[in-house]
């Protein structure tokens, strides 16, 4: 007879927290569900994100594959006929003015075959990994619905665009040309280079995130004001990408690394269906040169930002530089987790991990990007510990960052220290980074 091991108190608490997280990250998925994708949040922004979505496609092959692939779908089914994914798909059925800027801000007109209505620019591209992700939870059913075959060539042809539309700075790596692109809208990395832009006037938009959030967690007037303007000017130039019309352009370390990452997926997903790897292969060795060589700072053991406009090195100690640890074969992966681990960042304290520098002096817990931690980014870096053998650091991250998650609820985003709550509550991306984190052990 087989007598199963026991287990200790510890042990059996935590098996009862992540069964009640587990329910708990499943009606947060429910609830947020719209026909075929998933709202970030219901008041803060009702429409789809796309990077959101990648992270909650990860999420969602835990409750249903097919709902994993779907969400995907639906981003893709707008996707524009240059292969940019858009950052937001609008949702008819929500009243025009319930965000902005919306689709009439935006005027994105038939840009994408659905005309569908989406604003002009992007988000980081996690949309390979997601895909791959929901493909491998129940490859059986992806075959039946045809789904790599039908989203290889629009993950791509989004690949594509980013490689040479965005290559603005002509050295390889592609450039976000707005802070929303980054997805790390408010970080304090862009302040220097968003300061050489004029503000739209105040009284010229109307902002609805302030209705939904306290004013002290978002964006200042100024920086919206900015935003705005170059929002407006990529409109009115016809989303034509060229330096001369970005004044705003960013070589980001998360961005080019979810970029390589996407491409060695890319390879896997086309040896699955038949076509040649080795192009993806290729791509993602050029990429991981051109991202060392440009942005990696060997005496800071950090990737920093590189202004386009000006060809200097953004020196500022935000998240962004420790992303690249999700790079296969990154050959600096070690130096990340020691900054990591230092009094910037204090892997082994702070949950989730800060989205900037602990010891900075306008390091802010609780404003949007300047301080708080996130779970995506926490989950970008366990997934980057577990591929670089890291394997006790990246188990103690996914403990604390589950226990975190239990005590705080499914926040928008956290004080990394102290686990107070901010943001939107009933986030979707963190109840299914949770749901993942759960499957993993």
């Amino acid at each position: 007879m087989t007598i199963a091991p026991s287990l200790d108190v510890d042990s059996l608490q935590a098996v009862s927290t992540h069964r009640d997280l587990d329910r708990a990250a499943r009606r947060v998925l429910v609830t947020n569900w719209r026909t075929r994708a998933t709202v970030p949040a219901a008041k803060l922004y009702p429409h789809q994100w796309s990077w959101d979505s990648a992270f909650i496609a990860i999420g969602l092959r835990h409750l249903s594959p097919t709902r994993a692939q779907q969400e995907l779908e639906s981003l893709f089914g707008a996707q524009w006929r240059d292969g940019r994914v858009p950052h937001i798909v609008f949702d008819p059925g929500v009243a025009m003015d319930a965000y902005f800027p919306g689709p009439g801000f935006w005027r994105s007109g038939s840009s994408n075959a659905a005309a569908v209505p989406t604003s002009g620019i992007v988000q980081p591209p996690a949309h390979a990994l997601a895909a791959w992700a929901a493909y491998r939870a129940d490859p059986a059913v992806a075959r039946i619905r045809g789904f790599l075959p039908r989203m290889y060539p629009k993950l791509a042809r989004w690949h594509h665009y980013l490689l040479t539309q965005r290559d603005l700075g002509g050295a390889g790596l592609a450039s976000i040309v707005h802070p929303w692109e980054s997805g790390m809208d408010n970080s304090p990395a862009w302040d220097a280079p968003l300061s050489r832009i004029e503000p739209m006037p105040l009284g010229s938009f109307t902002r609805r995130d302030l209705a939904h959030a306290p004013a002290a967690e978002r964006p200042t007037d100024l920086d919206y004001g900015r935003y705005i303007r170059l929002a407006s000017d990529y409109r009115d130039a016809g989303y034509t990408d060229s330096p001369s019309v970005h004044a705003f352009a960013i070589e980001d370390p998360m961005y080019n690394a979810l970029l390589i990452a996407g491409e060695h997926v890319l390879a896997d997903i086309a040896a699955a269906i038949g076509r040649d790897p080795a192009p993806h292969r290729a791509t993602a060795a050029r990429l991981t040169s051109n991202l060392m060589n440009r942005l990696y700072d060997p005496a800071a053991g950090m990737f920093f930002p590189r202004d386009v406009q000006t060809g200097e090195v953004v020196r500022s100690w935000s998240v962004t530089g420790l992303m690249p640890l999700i790079v296969p074969g990154l050959p600096v992966a070690r130096d990340l987790v020691t900054t990591a681990l230092n009094n910037r960042f204090r892997l082994r304290e702070a949950c989730p991990l800060p989205s900037y520098d602990l010891t900075a002096p306008d390091y802010d817990p609780s404003h949007y990007w300047r301080g708080p931690g996130w779970v995506n980014t926490s989950w970008l870096f366990w997934h980057g510990l577990r591929l670089h053998g890291e394997t006790t650091l990246a188990d103690d991250l996914r403990a604390r960052l589950l226990q975190r998650v239990h005590e705080t609820g499914f926040r928008e985003y956290v004080d990394p220290l102290t686990g107070a709550g901010h943001g939107s509550d009933g986030f979707s991306w963190t109840a299914a980074l949770t749901l993942d984190l759960i499957r993993a052990a």
